[in-house]
């Protein structure tokens, strides 16, 4: 079975989303059989490269906060992740432009390292103060942390359009499977989960996803053809 996870490193809600999700998965009897892949979704895609700030303002003007409404919405965020384990900074985040760090995502999923690596910006992003928008070499640090070659990922920051189409790909399905937030879980193409439910939503959706599962659908006679099984190998017939 596979879960897909549309989601943007500058989303809190996404790095809470991620652990509850986790929490389900981990207790789930059927997790060796679960592949998870993350895909990408932007929340603020207009915005320029080196584009950054200080994420109390910038959560006044796009939402028409108050200063006081903000502080209290982050504030709000830390008690979620706290819940879930999670560190988490209410004062002195910044915010800016996620391209380069989902195409590297996409770098990473090639590689094998994915999950490592989204685990690691999100980190960074909500419980470190070193800034993931202000310096590239940041961004180099947590992708050889989480297992890539440094001068390979410094060479798609340095290639604009490096992995670029499949970030794009991903925005656009996103956006024909209906999701307009993150995060979003599609699992199996069959079901959708918006936001970042509580673990026991997530857990009922993989048990319900799993027992949905189509049977297979038997093209031949099961004893029409030669075949190796728990009892040997069929004895070619004269």
């Amino acid at each position: 079975m596979r879960v897909e996870i549309w989601s943007d490193i500058a989303c809190p809600w996404c790095y809470v989303g991620k652990a509850r999700f986790e929490k389900a998965l981990a207790a789930f009897p059927h997790r060796d059989g679960v592949e998870v892949v993350h895909r990408s979704f932007e929340l603020d895609p207009g915005r320029a490269k080196g584009d950054s700030g200080p994420v109390i303002p910038m959560l006044m003007r796009k939402y028409g906060m108050t200063e006081e409404q903000a502080r209290e919405g982050e504030r709000r965020l830390g008690e979620n992740a706290a819940a879930e384990g999670l560190d988490y900074l209410t004062e002195g985040r910044d915010h800016g432009n996620t391209f380069d760090m989902h195409r590297l995502l996409h770098l990473a999923k090639e590689r094998g390292r994915q999950d490592e690596l989204i685990g690691l910006l999100y980190r960074a992003n909500f419980a470190e103060e070193r800034s993931v928008f202000e310096d590239d070499e940041r961004v180099v640090e947590l992708a050889v942390e989480a297992g890539l070659d440094g001068d390979e990922v410094r060479a798609v920051l340095a290639d604009a359009e490096k992995y670029a189409d499949e970030v794009r790909a991903d925005e656009r399905e996103a956006a024909e499977l209906g999701a307009n937030g993150v995060p979003f879980f599609v699992l199996d193409r069959k079901y959708g989960i918006s936001g970042a439910q509580p673990a026991e939503v997530f857990t009922q959706a993989l048990e319900q996803a799993w027992g949905s599962r189509s049977p297979l659908t038997a093209l031949a006679d099961a004893d029409g053809g030669e075949a190796c099984g728990p009892d040997g190998c069929a004895v070619p017939r004269g």
